[in-house]
This record gives C-alpha cells, structure tokens and sequence, in this order.
C-alpha cells in the first residue's frame, strides 16, 4: 500500500492567527511556565517538520502525531 498518513500538532505557534493568545500577557506568563523551553514556536519548527515528512528522511515514517509544544504535553498533560 502506498499511503502514508502522518500529522503535525502544533503548540503556541507565533502567528497572526495566534496573537489572541501571544498578546495576552498573563496567559502567556501562565502557559510559558509550563512549557520546558520557556518560549513559543517559530512557523519554522513546524515547518522544518513538514519537510522531513515529506523528503526521504520521512520515508519510513507512518501513522504518527508528532506534537511540536516545546514539551509543554509533557509537562501539565495539556
């Protein structure tokens, strides 16, 4: 079979569409203490993602959600 299915789960990601939350300071303050890095995501670490999935180094990737949070799911299970 030549179907392959994976999916991208992206945190905060600093966007336009994420300002609502990026411009209020006190949730910022409350979801970046429980996020390991410290900080939001770059569109770039998503896209970086992207692009493995779909080059050669992705080929043997199949049936994954790969969440990129900055380890926040780990840390309060959100």
């Amino acid at each position: 079979m030549n179907i392959c299915v994976n999916a991208i789960g992206p945190g905060v990601i600093q966007a336009e569409f994420t300002r609502p939350l990026t411009d209020n300071l006190e949730l910022m303050r409350q979801r970046l203490a429980l996020t390991p890095l410290r900080r939001i995501g770059r569109p770039e670490a998503v896209a970086a993602l992207a692009l493995l999935l779909a080059a050669p180094g992705g080929a043997f990737i199949r049936g994954q959600s790969i969440i990129v949070d900055g380890g926040t799911t780990i840390s309060d299970g959100n």
